[in-house]
């Protein structure tokens, strides 16, 4: 019936355009996010050092790490917010530098694992950018380009994507965020009932931080790190996996269509949980302090060359066809 396609023909159009408005408001209000941000986690941090901080049980060893902890946490938002994500037109490579904030490389550096092997991902093309996309990489439709290792779009935190270069300072900055959110709740706990309680006002250690505030920033405390810890825990579960969050969707269909076909999909980037953390953070090529210091650290690839299982070069029970594009997402 003419007037029901011509109906459904309209749904479709207004379905398009909700979602190229929504994606120009995200890139519009981004940076409003990233500066709420910034002045939630330093009025958390003056709140802390202010009101908790004189109170903490050997201060010399405490306050120390706390500092650590925040140092952490604002470095590794700065660098997850001005890091760019990696394309693959950037010329970049492995993406290293050299100065203060970049780690340096063990002496024996260098990935040789005896079971995996290091092969070139299939080079495909997009049709949105018109240039060739690398293996894992994807078109992100509000940045409007290819990412190398594509995870996700994030406009609330970051205000870019997060991919292969940023994507170990999204990870650890969510860590050490959940990490101070918690100390604040744990050590703020005595003070919270102060803050409540207004009969007596000289009870209240400081003029710099009102009642209120210390409130507010409380609760913000345990609600986002809570929200932020699950988040962290379910991204740390798909790195162990050897799977972005874009990829977590696609393997469930090629597992299903495997399935269907009674064969086994099998991820040809999975080497183990310990040995995708280690990829990831890429600690063979850097060393374990470098998780606890707010340093830069290059990823272990160039997003071309991608650590495979030996004797796979290509996921198992994928046939062509099967795989998804940016379209399809």
């Amino acid at each position: 019936m003419p007037s029901l396609h011509a109906a459904q023909v309209s749904i479709v159009r207004c379905c398009k355009w909700l979602e190229r408005a929504g994606e120009r408001l995200t890139g519009a209000i981004g940076p409003f996010f990233v500066g709420l941000a910034v002045l939630l986690m330093a009025t958390g941090c003056l709140s802390f050092f202010v009101i908790i901080g004189p109170t903490l049980s050997m201060p010399l060893l405490s306050l120390p790490l706390c500092v650590l902890i925040a140092t952490n946490m604002f470095a590794h938002y700065y660098f997850v917010c001005t890091v760019p994500p990696g394309t693959p037109d950037d010329g970049v490579g492995l993406g290293e530098g050299q100065g203060l904030f970049w780690a340096s490389k063990r002496h024996n550096g260098g990935i040789s694992f005896p079971d995996y092997i290091a092969a070139d991902g299939e080079r495909r093309f997009c049709m949105k950018c018109e240039r060739p996309k690398p293996e894992r990489a994807h078109h992100c439709r509000i940045c409007k380009t290819c990412v190398l290792k594509y995870d996700h779009h994030c406009p609330v935190r970051i205000n870019q994507c997060v991919g292969i270069r940023n994507e170990r300072h999204f990870i650890l900055f969510m860590f050490y965020l959940v990490l101070a959110s918690g100390s604040f709740v744990a050590l703020g706990f005595e003070h919270i009932f102060i803050a409540f309680d207004s009969s007596d006002i000289e009870k209240w250690p400081s003029q710099y931080i009102p009642r209120y505030v210390f409130i507010v920033i409380y609760i913000l405390s345990a609600a986002l790190g809570f929200a932020v810890g699950i988040m962290l825990a379910w991204q740390l579960h798909l790195i162990s996996s050897a799977e972005t969050t874009v990829e977590h969707s696609d393997f469930d269909n090629y597992r299903r269509n495997a399935k269907h076909r009674q064969e086994t999909f099998v991820n040809s980037y999975d080497l183990g949980r310990t040995r995708n953390l280690s990829l990831f953070f890429n600690l063979e090529n850097y060393s374990l302090y470098t998780l606890l210091l707010p340093l830069r650290c290059a990823p272990y690839t160039d997003g071309f060359t991608w650590a495979r299982r030996a004797g796979y070069q290509r996921h198992q029970g994928v046939r062509p066809g099967d795989e998804l594009t940016d379209e399809d997402d």
